[in-house]
């Protein structure tokens, strides 16, 4: 999947990894954070922050 990945152009690269990371790391943290003491919603919150590093990651891969 990494070869499929890396052969689109950039723009497309990021937008499949948003639309992976995003919604799963929302689910996590909606279900997980109610375990924790926090609202569901701020745990969706906290999710899409900690979706967002894989992304931004792969964005500074990606730097030449």
């Amino acid at each position: 999947m990494l070869y499929w990945l890396r052969s689109r152009p950039f723009g497309q690269q990021i937008l499949l990894l948003a639309m992976i990371c995003d919604p799963i790391g929302f689910a996590t943290g909606y279900l997980l954070e109610p375990s924790l003491g926090l609202e569901p919603i701020m745990g969706g919150v906290y999710g899409l922050v900690a979706a967002s590093l894989p992304v931004s990651f792969w964005i500074l891969t990606q730097q030449n």
